[in-house]
């Protein structure tokens, strides 16, 4: 009973403060950090380009390409508020596909900007089709999917040998929208954050941040602390605490290892073929889906050629929300409390990197 208490409320209120905080590390930095120098520490060029990398990080991401699945069925459990049923189904299938590209707009020394576009698509299946109106949410999502289009500027200026901030604007067409129906002020959602930090070495780098975004459902502020260092040439940890805590394990200077957790949400607008009457609402038509999961992660990146990486990924997601808010309603009343089944999943990916080449050829220049 305890146990059930803790993971119930405890947990909960846990990962209130860790949903979706900045995605800070989705933007690459341009040159990437030098490669690890096995026989040390490594040379810096912070002095000219101080930033939140640190030797012995991966390189830069220019395009990634990565499909996630969860194998098998896992239940869902969604219980009506305010005078709506109760609803039990299975997931049959759950399918991620993400694309991700950036490339560099402006790349001086002292100021970056990076563009960045993006494209995610989750499929579901359900083992039973709902058969009443309050839960054509379901129909609606294995029908159509939940879709994401973003695009977002960057901003990375360092501001002397030691200090550095970042700040990035996103917006994103987020819901279960079809091509020929896509409305922008109906799916539009826009976060920003800033990101202020210090380069303390070639292999230790942190930062304090603000993010505006729809976290918890509403646009509210939310805190950020960056850390990247490398303690030797064999460990080292990245994080953007609170979404993201990993150890990094430096097996080569092309194969790294990476293990720890991941706070990941979304925020879909649903628009319902089939409106319902709540006690506060005769007519619901929209909803606001939000989900959120913690996900334990093991991680293997490594290089297939100069300019091409892959990475596999494993590991056990935790679904703290799958609920749905009527949007229609200005006070956000919420109306399914859903919570999926814990399971394990599995990724794969591909990304392009600046080429050995490339790098080599910038790093002769700034010498």
């Amino acid at each position: 009973m305890r146990r059930t208490y803790l993971l119930h409320w405890g947990l909960p209120a846990l990962l209130l403060g860790l949903a979706q905080v900045a995605a800070a590390q989705d933007i690459p930095v341009y040159p990437p950090p030098a490669p690890l120098d096995t026989a040390g520490m490594g040379r810096s060029d912070s002095k000219t380009f101080a930033n939140s990398q640190v030797v012995g990080m991966g390189p830069s991401k220019g395009l990634i390409v990565k499909y996630e699945r969860i194998p098998g069925n896992f239940s869902v459990r969604s219980s009506g508020v305010g005078g709506v049923p109760d609803y039990r189904t299975d997931v049959t299938k759950n399918a991620n596909m993400v694309v991700k590209a950036y490339a560099p707009l402006l790349n001086h020394p002292h100021l970056k900007l990076i563009l960045g576009l993006n494209y995610d698509r989750q499929e579901y299946q359900f083992s039973q089709p709902s058969t009443t109106d309050q839960y054509s949410l379901y129909n609606n999502i294995e029908n159509k999917g939940l879709s994401i289009i973003g695009a977002q500027l960057a901003v990375i200026r360092p501001v002397d040998a030691a200090h550095w901030y970042i700040f990035r604007t996103k917006t994103e067409l987020n819901g279960d929208y079809n091509s020929d129906e896509l409305s922008v002020t109906d799916y539009l959602k826009v976060t920003s954050e800033l990101i202020y930090g210090w380069k303390r070495s070639p292999t230790f780098a942190w930062g304090l941040g603000v993010q505006l975004g729809y976290n918890l459902g509403r646009q509210s502020i939310y805190p950020v602390i960056v850390y990247n260092r490398t303690f030797n040439p064999r460990w080292g940890v990245e994080a953007l605490f609170p979404a993201r805590v990993l150890v990094r394990r430096n097996l080569s200077p092309t194969s790294l290892l990476f293990a720890g957790y991941e706070v990941a949400s979304n925020n879909y607008n649903i628009k319902l073929r089939n409106p319902f009457g709540t006690p506060n609402n005769p007519k619901v038509t929209s909803l606001e889906l939000r989900q959120i999961d913690l996900k334990f992660r093991l991680r293997y990146e490594h290089e297939l050629l100069s300019f091409l990486w892959t990475g596999i990924e494993a590991g056990y997601r935790y679904n703290y929300q799958f609920n749905a808010f009527d949007r229609t309603n200005s006070t956000r009343d919420r109306i399914i409390d859903s919570q999926f089944g814990s399971t394990p999943y599995a990724s794969l990916d591909l990304f392009i990197v600046p080429p050995k080449k490339m790098l080599q050829k910038a790093e002769r220049s700034r010498k």
